[in-house]
């Protein structure tokens, strides 16, 4: 398995195992997870190049004899027995050597196997709070969209309406201007009534005045001049009854004038209160616009695309 490893890999793990060890002060040997973060590996290149570690401390802490041992020097100057005596006592040293090499061997590998399970512990539960804090920010940008989406649609359907309140204000000013100039027109009428009025009157005073100068005068006359008296009479009464028919015509002009007049004004008084109502309408619009920072032309292009 070690030759598997790449060297860079077995480089930075024995880095980070010397490095820990002398941070430790030399007294514990470091855990398999803490060198594979430091090193950056994956868990499997950590133990394994771990092992051979521990392995170079052993070897470097409790170095072999280079002298023959003496009870083997012993035995070469005794019989043969003895010999094989202590050839057996060496043998078993050594399969006790084994043996505690092996047990600690398997020792290390039931530490190296509890340290891979804890770190698979914690990997697992770093992996459940980085899927739950993703599954909260897929939920929060859900929540988000969904709220930018409300927020666009709100504001297209503000934008529609004011884009038909503006043309209803230019429909009811143009109406307004229409209602003025028929206000206008209307006093002009009524100028004009008044003064057809005031003409006839004065034709109406000539004419009283005629026939006082005629009734004087047919006092005044013999009585052989009366019935060219009342014929004149006659004709001044029948002037003067058309006159005052002319002049109640007249007056009567005047008063459809005057309903006319009072008329144009109380619709062009309510005109003007939806007029104030619908500039009104545009100005909180237009501040919602300034809140918002979007300029109203602008505003009105994206409503139209969106």
């Amino acid at each position: 398995m070690s030759t598997a490893i790449p060297a860079d890999v077995r480089d930075r793990v024995l880095q980070a195992a010397q490095e820990l060890y002398e941070q430790n002060g030399r007294e514990a040997m470091p855990t398999v997870d803490a060198v594979r973060r430091q090193a950056r590996v994956d868990m499997n290149a950590a133990s394994v190049v771990m092992r051979e570690w521990r392995r170079a401390q052993r070897a470097q802490s409790a170095p072999l004899a280079v002298t023959v041992p003496e009870a083997v020097t012993q035995a070469h100057s005794t019989a043969l027995v003895v010999l094989w005596q202590t050839a057996q006592q060496l043998a078993n040293e050594s399969l006790r050597a084994a043996q505690a090499a092996w047990e600690t061997e398997r020792s290390e590998a039931e530490h190296d196997r509890q340290e891979i399970a804890d770190a698979y512990e914690r990997q697992a539960r770093e992996r459940e709070q980085a899927q739950a804090l993703l599954e909260t920010a897929e939920r929060t940008h859900q929540e988000a969209a969904q709220t930018l989406a409300e927020v666009r649609a709100a504001l297209a359907e503000t934008l529609t309406r004011a884009e038909r309140a503006e043309a209803r204000a230019l429909e009811i000013e143009h109406r307004a201007e229409d209602l003025r100039a028929e206000l206008d027109r209307a006093h002009q009428d009524h100028a004009r009534a008044r003064t057809e009025t005031a003409s006839l009157a004065g034709e109406l005073r000539q004419s009283q005045e005629a026939v006082a100068a005629l009734r004087a005068q047919r006092d005044m006359t013999e009585a052989g001049k009366t019935q060219e008296a009342e014929r004149l009479a006659q004709a001044a009464r029948l002037e003067r009854d058309q006159l005052l028919g002319e002049l109640v015509a007249a007056r009567a002009a005047t008063a459809k004038a005057q309903e006319d007049t009072a008329e144009a004004r109380e619709r062009a008084a309510g005109l003007a209160g939806k007029l104030e109502s619908e500039q009104a309408h545009g100005a909180a619009l237009a501040a919602l616009l300034a809140r918002l920072k979007i300029p109203a032309g602008r505003a009105s292009g994206d409503g139209e695309h969106s």
